[in-house]
């Protein structure tokens, strides 16, 4: 009797528990985040971005047919729910989601209307568009494995219909490959592929991206964009997803300055920000912000490029005489003190392919009497009847800051001066694109993690932006490398071919000095509750702000 009375009393109790548990207050969200783009994005046209910060921006309002997973980096479905390749590889179908609507946000009214559904015509629309030479996107070679693209881009056709991209039925892509590639789906899913709406680009033209203008189909619209000077993002209340996101106002302010962005940061007016270089010490010792600080892996090369076709830089040895002056674990231990490490590839660790921890890798390290050797045998020694070398940079403090490192270092261990040059972000592409000077910063982030994406689509002399100006019997031997590279199926001869291109690249012709491979570095409010990602992008609909 006594037992069943105190069984009875233990079901009472773990009831009231379960009542109790029940009742438990909901989890107090506040619905906006404060972010900052750190410049104003070029565009927001998905099939001109080039830059990181355009891509950031179109990754919150856009979907690909793939996206990569935020650890492991591999292609998962997004658009698309599968696909299916052909047994030869050269054919690869898409099957799209059919819960996805373009939608255009009315900023007076602040409400969202449902326009029609994204289909595969979207998808055909888009390759099209960014095969047209008349686009002028700078991303098109990215497409070239895509049959027809190439000759369309570079005018040696006009025969749209030759493209291989077809729209099976309304929510079924086929595409046709000029020859495999198993990294096909990560290139589908590219920001450059993202199924454009046409009806708003043919009325608005360049001005088709604007509030009240843009159509969008991802977790965001665009409700501000004050170039120059700020943006705002809000919740796209009609996609499919929408019950998921408790972010509904991303407020974007473009403060260059990187101090000036972090004294906002401890002022409470930004919930993320990059920590100034300066200000590592103190932020690592401080008890507060030293537990909000992040540091982690990101597949990131902060590289130096090299203007081939301007003298003196157009002389190889002086290129590797540049690379071999720099002090790369001094920059790292004295000025950046992340966690980077001293990179002597293009590609870093986690790429398929890369040299980046072969041993055999006869990489350019720390070398000055090299360095100085090379000057000599280049017919500069000591520096002496040099020509004048501008490194330019784009304006940022951080930039700024490792740009005159590099300028002391090369100054004591090579005896040369070198002027510096910035531009804002914006101008600062298109100058590197149009008429870089001898030297000129930049950083390439995975589109997804394969060598291809990084030696062919970015240095390769006729398949890429190119942006060395690269030329000559050493230019056509890491063509033929990494375009047989990109055709081989066998992982080991295709790592060995991405041996010798980034030996090239790197070492032999050093078109590029790299740096260092990147760490995100970031201090986030413990408020925020977030996913660091791998690839660089981060998944805004996917974060939670917690009410104070």
């Amino acid at each position: 009797m006594y037992g069943k009375r105190f069984a009875m009393l233990v079901m009472a109790v773990l009831a009231v528990a379960m009542v109790v548990t029940s009742c438990k207050p909901a989890e107090k969200l506040r619905t906006d985040l404060n972010l900052n783009h750190g410049t104003e994005p070029p565009t927001l046209d998905p099939n001109l971005m080039t830059d990181t910060t355009s891509v950031e921006s179109a990754y919150q309002m856009f979907m690909g047919l793939s996206k990569l997973d935020s650890q492991t980096v591999e292609p998962k479905p997004w658009l698309a729910t599968k696909w299916e390749v052909s047994a030869d590889g050269l054919t690869w179908k898409f099957f799209l989601r059919k819960d996805v609507s373009w939608v255009r946000w009315d900023p007076a009214t602040k409400k969202a209307e449902k326009k029609r559904p994204v289909t595969a015509h979207d998808i055909v629309y888009s390759v099209r568009r960014v095969a047209n030479p008349a686009t002028a996107s700078d991303y098109a070679y990215v497409d070239y494995i895509i049959k027809g693209v190439e000759a369309v881009n570079t005018g040696e056709s006009t025969d749209m219909e030759s493209i291989g991209v077809k729209a099976l039925d309304d929510y079924t892509v086929e595409f046709t490959l000029t020859q495999p590639a198993g990294y096909f789906p990560s290139i589908a899913g590219m920001w450059t592929n993202y199924p454009v709406p046409h009806e708003p680009v043919e009325e608005f033209g360049d001005k088709w991206t604007e509030p009240g203008n843009i159509w969008t189909h991802g977790p965001y619209v665009l409700d501000v964009w004050e170039h120059e000077s700020r943006m705002v993002m809000k919740k796209n209340p009609l996609w499919f997803d929408a019950k998921t996101v408790s972010i509904e106002t991303i407020n974007w302010a473009m403060v260059n300055e990187a101090s000036t962005a972090f004294a906002m940061y401890e002022n409470g007016e930004l919930d993320v920000s990059a920590p100034p270089l300066e200000d590592m010490d103190r932020v690592k010792a401080d008890s507060v912000l030293s537990k909000e600080l992040y540091i982690g892996p990101v597949l990131c090369t902060y590289y130096y490029g090299f203007n081939t076709s301007k003298a003196p830089t157009n002389n190889p040895k002086v290129r590797q005489a540049l690379s071999y002056g720099i002090d790369r674990q001094k920059l790292i231990d004295t000025v950046l003190k992340g966690g980077q490490l001293p990179a002597q590839t293009f590609a870093c660790p986690g790429i398929f392919g890369t040299p980046a921890d072969d041993p055999k890798f006869p990489g350019i390290k720390f070398d000055p009497a090299k360095g100085k050797a090379m000057l000599a045998e280049a017919g500069y020694a000591d520096g002496k009847g040099l020509p004048e070398i501008t490194l330019m940079i784009n304006t940022g403090s951080g930039h700024q800051k490792i740009a005159e490192f590099v300028q002391q270092s090369w100054k004591e261990n090579l005896g040369i001066d070198v002027k510096l040059a910035n531009q804002e972000w914006a101008v600062y592409l298109k100058t590197v694109k149009e008429d870089a000077p001898q030297v000129y910063r930049m950083g390439w982030c995975a589109d997804y993690p394969d060598e291809n994406n990084w030696v062919l689509e970015v240095f390769h002399p006729t398949k890429s932006a190119n942006d060395p100006n690269w030329a000559g019997p050493d230019a056509d031997e890491f063509a033929r490398l990494t375009e047989a590279a990109a055709a081989e199926s066998d992982p080991a001869k295709r790592a060995a071919y991405y041996f010798d291109a980034e030996k090239l690249l790197c070492v032999d012709s050093a078109v590029i000095a790299p740096i260092y491979y990147y760490t995100t570095v970031a201090t986030t409010k413990p408020y925020v509750q977030r996913v660091y990602s791998k690839t660089g992008h981060n998944e805004l609909w996917t974060w939670k702000v917690l009410a104070q």
